[in-house]
């Protein structure tokens, strides 16, 4: 039994085997960092590049996200003690008038397995929720979502209130209908196509 076995149960979405493989290293004595790293992070990441290559789909990210999740969720309690430090916060929600959340729990699952601290609002949340927020957890970084063009200007609202408010927080954007061009016009600090590329986005911003 090694981490390689969290890691081919992530692969293979078996959420079952990943609780039953995660408590059977724990109780054997296994780093939980190196449980965390090496078998979910890795697993994720190796799924990230898969989906990057378009040998793997939304569903099937979603499948290997939950699978992770139920290995992270045994951790949680023994990460939470103080054996492991935040790489660092991000708050994220769907953007006021927009109720799609696919996108956004992707990303905020697979931040969660990169060893960030989520804080996530939900849908159809108001500029001023997202500052707010951010600021009493100390957020390093927003991250928004939208699907539809229509809910695209409450992105602008919000990043020009984070700017208003004189924080620090960095700013992202994703969605189906959002660009890079539109983050550089809205002026947010990045944009990512896809969760995988948020993550790595996101790892950067707070190196």
């Amino acid at each position: 039994m090694t981490t390689q076995d969290i890691f081919n149960a992530v692969v293979a979405f078996d959420e079952a085997a990943v609780k039953e493989k995660t408590k059977a290293e724990l109780d054997a004595g296994t780093d939980v960092q190196s449980i965390l790293n090496d078998g979910l992070i890795s697993a994720m990441d190796d799924v990230g590049e898969k989906f990057s290559a378009g040998e793997l789909f939304v569903p099937e990210m979603l499948m290997a996200a939950q699978a992770m999740k139920a290995g992270l969720e045994i951790l949680q309690p023994l990460l939470a003690s103080g054996q492991s430090s935040s790489k660092g916060t991000v708050v994220i929600g769907t953007v006021k008038g927009d109720l799609h959340d696919i996108g956004k729990n992707l990303v905020a699952m697979m931040m969660e397995g990169a060893g960030f601290e989520v804080v996530d609002l939900g849908v159809d949340v108001e500029s001023e929720a997202f500052v707010k927020t951010a600021a009493e957890k100390g957020a390093n970084v927003i991250a928004l979502s939208a699907l539809l063009t229509t809910t695209m200007p409450a992105m602008e609202t919000t990043v020009k209130a984070v700017k208003e408010a004189g924080m620090t927080v960095k700013t992202i954007i994703g969605g189906a209908p959002v660009t890079q061009a539109f983050a550089d016009q809205i002026g947010a600090d990045g944009y990512s196509a896809d969760a995988p590329g948020a993550v790595k986005l996101i790892k950067q911003m707070v190196a």
